[in-house]
């Protein structure tokens, strides 16, 4: 999918999995009393935000198309996993708990975002023939 996507919608993918990933923190923080500060959210947000760039640009690299459904799982996956090893290189913690949800949680919506986006063009073009 992402060599053949425009670098406009590129961008538009890379603002709305970070979106994701902030309504992510933003939720944990809030579910565990930790406030929704400024500074905390920042503390909390960046090893997953730096992690989602990386993940687009491993994708942006790809020299053949990647389905929705595989980017999006992609993402989400080196999402987690390199958000955790720079929360651990932080200082941050990171438990067993954390990890399944930051994936279950980060997993559905970049995949279901997709597959709703994927959805809507085939409808689209269908309906244009």
């Amino acid at each position: 999918m992402w060599a053949s996507v425009r670098l406009s919608e590129r961008y538009l993918w890379l603002v709305l999995d970070e979106a994701i990933v902030v309504l992510f923190v933003a939720i944990g923080r809030s579910r565990h009393h930790a406030g929704l500060s400024l500074a905390g959210m920042a503390s909390t947000t960046w090893p997953f935000a730096v992690a989602v760039v990386v993940a687009g640009l491993v994708l942006w690299g790809r020299a053949r198309a990647v389905s929705p459904w595989a980017s999006g799982g992609f993402v989400a996956v080196v999402t987690v996993a390199v958000g955790m090893v720079l929360r651990v290189v932080s200082g941050q913690g990171t438990a067993l708990a954390f990890i399944v949800v930051a994936l279950a949680f980060n997993g559905a919506l970049m995949i279901a975002l997709r597959a709703v986006v994927g959805y809507v063009r085939k409808r689209a073009r269908a309906q244009r023939h």
